[in-house]
């Protein structure tokens, strides 16, 4: 029998594949995504378009040139004068135009600035929105393995009392209701355990769904220090959320290029001033009534003005409609500065109840472990029974699953906190990642 022996790159390719994946971050997770996701190249593509919208706004400010070229052959035949003659014509025509005066011209330059702005922002939203859902899918993940964790690790505690159970009845320390019970909180835990397994498997889906890879989250450090809220004011954010906001900032560009629109229609009662110029070459093969042979070379430079009069009352019907879309933004940005206070508002006091609960189950989790040692030793010496200390384990199992997703909330409520408020950056996610395992 021969050896297949596999060349060194075929062996360092079969290492590599044979190795489990490598933990990611949650910064490496979010660049990951940002070249991925849907969502967000579709706002990219967006943006590099309104981008490119705003620039041709410009181009009414601009000089404008055209280049004509025609060519015509023409066969004449007459019975009368028994005539018969052929001749062409060949002309080309270069024309320029430079507007000297056009005050819709200028509203619509000035709102191709203000659209570029309004594009920053709206890309702004879209990679705020990323960050958070990338930290709330990769925490997801993370609660959903240490629920799991806790619940293999109660089924294992469950599995020892009911050893315990079955020894004491086949020695007689114990009845049958012990063992029963035992075996009935056992049988409920696998169950959880499936639960807790698929769960899984659907957070860790929709993360590498988002990633567009397979994911592998780094745990959170233990024990973990969370920080608490600052500025501790919701005032202070709510006051930042209307200079920072991109929301708000939209807005407040949508009212400004709503204003300018209403410059625009009342520019249609000015006049308007080009400077004009072309130049000419027409050449001849003969005509119709000569066979001679001649060109003509004509320039020009001029000015064109043009006033309009009257235009059927368009015009003040437009600048009408336009003062009206100009009050409909100004309740926009109303409505926009009111919803994004009432948000900051609500991520604020989320977050500040977020770091109240962790504390106050950080102090049940202790509790909880101080009632489970109590229920043992009472069981050993007979002043328990086996379903007090069963219950006692799952009261301790259940509030270390609450504490560490409370813990997660907390830190993806700090996020959506600066989301809300519009403040949030990716140097506050990078924050958040120093808390996690090295």
């Amino acid at each position: 029998m021969k050896t297949l022996r596999l060349p060194p790159l075929s062996l360092a390719i079969g290492a590599v594949l044979a190795m489990p994946a490598q933990a990611q971050s949650l910064v490496d997770l979010y660049q990951s995504a940002k070249g991925f996701d849907a969502a967000y190249q579709s706002a990219k593509s967006q943006f590099d378009a309104n981008l490119a919208k705003g620039e041709q706004a410009r181009a009414g400010l601009l000089p404008t040139a055209n280049l004509a070229l025609g060519a015509s052959r023409t066969n004449l035949a007459s019975d009368i004068a028994s005539l018969e003659r052929t001749y062409g014509n060949q002309s080309a025509t270069l024309s320029a135009s430079q507007p000297l005066y056009r005050p819709a011209n200028v509203a619509a330059a000035e709102q191709g600035k203000k659209q570029a702005e309004l594009a920053q922002a709206q890309l702004l939203v879209a990679d705020q929105d990323l960050i958070v859902r990338v930290s709330q899918a990769y925490f997801d993940v993370l609660a959903a393995q240490d629920n799991l964790n806790f619940v293999k690790a109660q089924k294992a505690a469950v599995a020892e009392q009911l050893a315990s159970a079955k020894r004491n009845f086949e020695v007689g320390t114990a009845t049958i209701t012990d063992t029963r019970e035992a075996q009935a909180k056992f049988d409920l835990v696998l169950a959880q355990e499936i639960a807790a397994e698929n769960d899984l498997r659907v957070k860790k889906i929709a993360l590498d769904q988002l990633a567009g890879k397979t994911t592998e989250p780094k745990q959170v450090q233990l024990p973990v220090a969370l920080s608490a809220v600052t500025p501790d004011d919701v005032t202070a954010w709510v006051n930042q959320s209307e200079e920072v906001h991109p929301a708000i900032r939209q807005a407040r560009l949508g009212l400004e290029v709503a204003q300018l629109e209403t410059q625009k229609a009342q520019a249609g009662n000015k006049p308007t001033l080009d400077l004009t110029g072309s130049y000419n070459i027409t050449k001849n093969d003969g005509s119709s009534s000569s066979g001679l042979d001649y060109r003509t070379n004509v320039a020009s430079v001029g000015l064109s003005f043009n006033l309009p009069l009257f235009a059927g009352y368009a015009i003040q019907n437009r600048v009408k409609e336009t003062i009206a879309l100009e009050e409909k933004s100004r309740s926009d940005l109303e409505g926009a500065k009111r919803n994004v206070a009432q948000a900051t508002r609500t991520a604020f006091f989320g977050v500040q109840s977020g770091l109240g609960q962790v504390k106050a189950l950080e102090a049940a989790e202790s509790s909880s472990q101080s009632a489970l040692d109590a229920n043992k030793l009472g069981y050993q010496v007979g002043v328990r029974i086996n379903i007090d200390v069963l219950n006692s384990q799952s009261q301790l199992f259940d509030t270390k699953a609450k504490l560490a997703k409370a813990r997660y909330d907390v830190l993806v409520g700090g996020l959506r906190l600066r989301q809300a408020n519009g403040s949030l950056t990716e140097d506050d996610l990078s924050r958040v990642n120093t808390l996690l395992a090295k």
